[in-house]
């Protein structure tokens, strides 16, 4: 097979399976199961497959002490933007949730503009309007408003998820490969929600208690966070970070198209009018190439439940 139809097709497979989430998490919330439960088992089970992965490239689990402190920083992060994007949910259909999250590079772009002084183009400013406009559609599109609260929570969650990928590429943490620091952030998450159940108990904890629950658990670990990301890393070898990023698109597309068919959510004409406004705004930054880098070097490790919209 020619070597970029391979990458395109790996690249493709990294975002689809991403965005696989909905289907093998809303199982285990119809079943009592909490998003601390949901994360704390997937951040778990999918530690030994990452640990395996370290190992089979040659790669260390050392790090220096020094690092201790911003990868803990960087795990909680994560995790933080985890639960607000689990919260979100709770108020609009995860379709509509995937895509609001997936504005998380323009966001990367004016956090590197305020804060390390990176000029913001024009062109950059104008696909900010665009998705704005994008999300603005969005919010009075469909049967019923867009959720205000839900709005901001998943936005929140990418502005979290936007301050993880800037600090994960500054000097420091840049040096650690990219695959040990995910297991550490990974790492992070499983303690930070343990101690949560262990602090709070029956309110935030579930033990599957079917087969196919253990089934979906395992999904969940597997398709969306090892393969994606193995898939990820081939395709860049490929076809470069610019078309892999860009092909991340397919990620709210796949929940999108989760959400209609298996779990009958509707839009509307302007809310896909909305949704591809804001997918070609972001896939316009991320062709611009100047933060495609970082952008490529961590993909979101967080799974995407889906509520139905009240």
């Amino acid at each position: 097979m020619n070597p970029k139809i391979k990458g395109y097709i790996l690249g493709a497979i990294a975002a689809a399976t991403y965005g696989t989430n909905p289907l093998f998490a809303l199982p285990l919330y119809s079943e009592g199961m909490t998003a601390d439960s949901v994360l704390f088992f997937r951040y778990l089970i999918a530690l030994p497959a990452i640990a395996a992965m370290i190992i089979a490239r040659g790669r260390s689990l050392a790090i220096r002490l020094a690092d201790i402190g911003p990868i803990a920083l960087m795990g909680v992060m994560m995790a933080l933007s985890s639960l607000m994007l689990f919260e979100s949910y709770r108020y609009m259909d995860a379709g509509i949730a995937s895509t609001l999250l997936f504005v998380y590079p323009l966001m990367v772009a004016v956090i590197m503009a305020i804060f390390f002084k990176e000029k913001l183009s024009f062109f950059t400013l104008l696909c900010i309007v665009m998705a704005l406009g994008g999300i603005a559609l969005l919010f009075k599109g469909g049967d019923q408003p867009l959720s205000l609260t839900g709005t901001i929570l998943v936005m929140l969650s990418s502005l979290s998820y936007s301050g993880y990928i800037v600090g994960v590429n500054r000097p420091g943490l840049k040096s650690i490969p990219t695959v040990t620091l995910i297991f550490y952030v990974l790492l992070t998450g499983t303690i930070v929600f343990g101690a949560k159940i262990a602090i709070f108990g029956g309110m935030h904890f579930a033990m599957p208690t079917h087969w196919y629950m253990w089934g979906c658990v395992a999904a969940l670990a597997v398709l969306p966070t090892v393969i994606s990301f193995l898939c990820t890393t081939a395709a860049i070898q490929y076809i470069g970070p610019t078309p892999t990023a860009i092909l991340g698109a397919l990620e709210p597309v796949t929940a999108v198209i989760i959400g209609i068919f298996v779990f009958g959510e509707i839009l509307t004409a302007r809310d896909w009018f909305g949704l591809v406004l804001i997918l070609i705004s972001v896939s316009l930054v991320v062709a611009g190439g100047r933060i495609t880098a970082p952008l490529i070097r961590f993909r979101k490790l967080f799974p995407r439940l889906i509520h139905r919209r009240k």
